[in-house]
């Protein structure tokens, strides 16, 4: 069995505006990502030669310049192409989807691809026709927008029938081309109510590959339903008379790919009702509830087998979600993956997916652009920065174990805090949880970071230990390391620190054995100990003269001793532990604790109260979820030295409070913006200190961070 990978190349039209995931990425412009995809040992590459990409109008030339580079580079390096050339794509803008020339139009571009690059023997005309389908004619996600059976079955049968006829026309060039055929592979369960519309779901998951195999016909389930819709006898008879099975049959599985029916709506949230003429029901995800056993990969590939008996491949494995949990979701399946091989399923290969991850599938690729989900790559800096997963491929190319402390313990899918709807009792998928696991020491047990990190450690079950000066005396190495002997951490973050700017001006001393001292007695013991170590900077290490946000290159000046004390600390901290990751962040606010300028702001609006807040200091505020989630990720994909994190906007403090007042449903005309020269500081402060990050913007937008915080505040009540 082998390793492939997988970039997450979409077109999609909606309206009449086209959305291109490599655009996004930034692939078309750097070759040099080949380079970084074959150090990880991968044997083949689903790689984009888009239809909608080469050949946008009508009876044009084709450049190939850009694309015969990359493709003769992926050649060189000696890695096969299994050529895309529609990914959930509608065509140029001169085809329909409903029309029998995209399906002409498609075998005509497959022979010109075939022709050009003749020694490319893996194809995949269209990706996941049947979710295409869905989306285009079923839901109107996409276009053409249309919202009923036939249309879905039309789109659905033209794709299929493209198929055919692409991989025709490549086989009269290349005998030997290949079908590797892609498809979305879920499940459906259901109340005993809603069963007959889950057998008919679960029924239809599979039509694309029967089409392909010539198996409808008139004996197929379906072949009354497809005929009541307006769709030919000659339409279908199509796929028997000229059937084109898929060499290897790919099956892309979500952990979301599962679903559950219940009509008893009261139990479920707007967004998730629907119906189908006969009943109304809510369609959620199936993990999420109760009662419920799921198929996972492994019994889901195993239906495939027993259904086909044909050679089988994995051709998408990704997760939207926190790094230790990318790791174990990959393993998860690469284990399933094993046990089928050693079950005697013809499974050829697992794919590592959207290797430079996706952009807007949060929102169905419905928008331009849309939040970035990082994937083997993270490629926010405009180059791809190796996550924590690439070390896990590369251990599986080169069959070796793999060891990451952050790695051991249950998924969020084995354990039953993932369930959010509970009507049945709970089915337990583990009976234990992984034990002796090395932790992470939080030292900073009184405050908000560390009492944050402790949070959110317990939410990604991440084995940690949260510490005070009691028992990490940061002054103190002998006990220190003492501890280190004893709890033997992979890593230690340091969330404690004197944070009072102001009492900092006279308490000069005592503020640098803090926040200075302290850091590198730790920084020391990890570097001797091989143990990776967080800290945190400050804003303030800059003096506010630039006239652009600050980077990790500027030059320091702080204007006050607290930011000195941080200056110092990233001096010394990565002068004595080089593999430090020191993080700069800005002005904190965050749901799980009162001493923040947004709770201060939020209680004196609730009291109907004035609120002052200054107008003529420039920030980038940072919600503490963000910071911590994204710092863990940081931590464990092994990155060191200093990184910018803060929230993605640049206000002052004054508008900081308008935007908060206006998120938690109060009046913005209540606050009252006055100078810093009025509010009494003792210490300095840089008039303009709002950051950001040669890495690219990690943390989401300001205004995305004050809705969750204001929802989380009202979660809790």
């Amino acid at each position: 069995m082998e390793l492939w990978g997988g970039i997450e190349c979409t077109i999609n039209r909606v309206g009449d505006n086209y959305m291109d995931q490599l655009e996004y990425s930034g692939h078309y412009s750097r070759i040099e990502d080949l380079d970084e995809f074959a150090g990880l040992g991968i044997k083949k590459l689903r790689y984009p030669v888009l239809w909608e990409k080469h050949k946008p109008r009508k009876n044009m030339q084709i450049d190939w310049s850009q694309t015969g580079k990359f493709l003769s580079k992926l050649k060189d390096l000696k890695i096969d192409v299994i050529a895309g050339l529609v990914h959930h794509g509608s065509g140029p803008a001169y085809v329909h989807m409903m029309d029998d020339f995209f399906a002409k139009g498609l075998r005509d571009y497959a022979a010109e691809v075939a022709t050009k690059f003749p020694w490319i023997s893996y194809y995949t005309p269209v990706n996941e026709p049947l979710t295409t389908a869905r989306f285009c004619g079923l839901y109107g996600h996409w276009f053409p927008h249309q919202a009923d059976g036939r249309s879905f079955l039309k789109i659905l049968l033209n794709e299929c029938k493209a198929t055919v006829l692409a991989m025709q026309a490549i086989r009269k060039i290349n005998p030997e081309a290949k079908l590797v055929q892609t498809e979305d592979l879920g499940k459906i369960h259901s109340t005993s109510l809603l069963k007959y519309q889950a057998d008919f779901e679960n029924e239809r998951r599979w039509l694309s590959v029967d089409l392909l195999c010539g198996r409808v016909d008139q004996t197929h389930t379906l072949w009354n339903y497809i005929l009541s819709t307006g769709i030919s006898e000659e339409e279908l008879m199509f796929f028997v008379e000229n059937p084109c099975p898929p060499d290897i049959v790919g099956f892309n599985h979500y952990i979301t790919s599962e679903r559950f029916l219940d009509e008893r709506l009261e139990h479920y949230p707007p967004h998730t009702h629907g119906g189908n003429g006969k009943h109304q029901y809510a369609d959620v995800e199936a993990i999420r509830m109760s009662g419920v056993t799921i198929s996972g990969p492994y019994g889901l590939m195993k239906e495939a087998w027993e259904r086909y008996k044909l050679p089988l491949a994995i051709t998408e494995v990704h997760l939207h979600c926190t790094r230790e949990e990318q790791l174990r979701w990959f393993s998860h399946v690469w284990q399933a993956a094993l046990e089928l091989e050693r079950e005697g399923v013809n499974l050829k290969a697992v794919t590592s997916w959207a290797m430079l991850g996706s952009f807007g599938w949060n929102k169905l690729l419905r928008e331009p652009n849309g939040d970035y989900e990082a994937g083997i790559y993270d490629v926010r800096s405009g180059r791809p920065r190796p996550t924590a997963l690439c070390d896990l491929i590369k251990s599986v190319t080169g069959r070796q174990d793999y060891d990451h402390p952050a790695f051991p313990g249950l998924g969020w899918w084995d354990k039953d805090t993932r369930i959010e709807y509970h009507h049945d009792p709970v089915v337990s998928k583990v009976s234990a949880e992984v034990g002796n696991r090395r932790p992470i020491l939080i030292i900073g047990k009184t405050g908000t970071l560390g009492n944050a990190f402790a949070r959110i450690c317990d939410i990604r079950n991440l084995e940690y230990r949260l510490l005070g000066r009691a028992d990490f005396d940061i002054t103190r190495p002998q006990q220190m390391e003492a501890v280190l002997s004893d709890l033997k951490p992979w890593a230690i973050v340091n969330a404690a620190g004197f944070v009072r700017v102001d009492d900092a001006e006279n308490e000069e001393s005592n503020c640098y054995i803090v926040n200075t001292t302290g850091p590198a007695n730790i920084a020391r013991l990890c570097c001797d100990h091989r143990i990776k170590f967080l800290s945190f900077s400050s804003d303030l290490v800059f003096d506010g003269t630039k006239s652009d946000l600050y980077t990790e290159t500027d030059a320091v000046n702080p204007l006050n001793i607290y930011g000195w004390s941080k200056a110092k600390a990233e001096q010394e901290v990565l002068a004595a532990c080089p593999d430090a990751l020191m993080v700069r962040t800005s002005a904190f606010f965050g749901p799980w604790d009162e001493y923040n300028f947004i709770s201060a702001v939020r209680r004196r609006l609730e009291a109907g109260e004035p609120v002052t807040a200054v107008n003529d200091i420039l920030i980038s505020p940072t919600y503490v979820p963000d910071l911590v989630n994204v710092s863990l990720d940081l931590l464990i994909d092994g990155e060191r030295g200093l990184w910018h994190l803060s929230n993605e906007g640049v206000l002052s403090w004054y508008e900081f409070a308008r935007q908060a007042a206006a998120f938690s449903g109060h009046n913005p005309s209540q606050i009252i913006p006055i100078p810093a020269s009025e509010m009494g500081f003792t210490a300095r402060r840089p008039s303009f200190s709002a950051l950001k990050s040669r890495m690219g913007y990690l943390l989401p937008t300001v205004e995305h961070a004050l809705d969750r915080h204001f929802k989380e505040l009202r979660r809790a009540v």
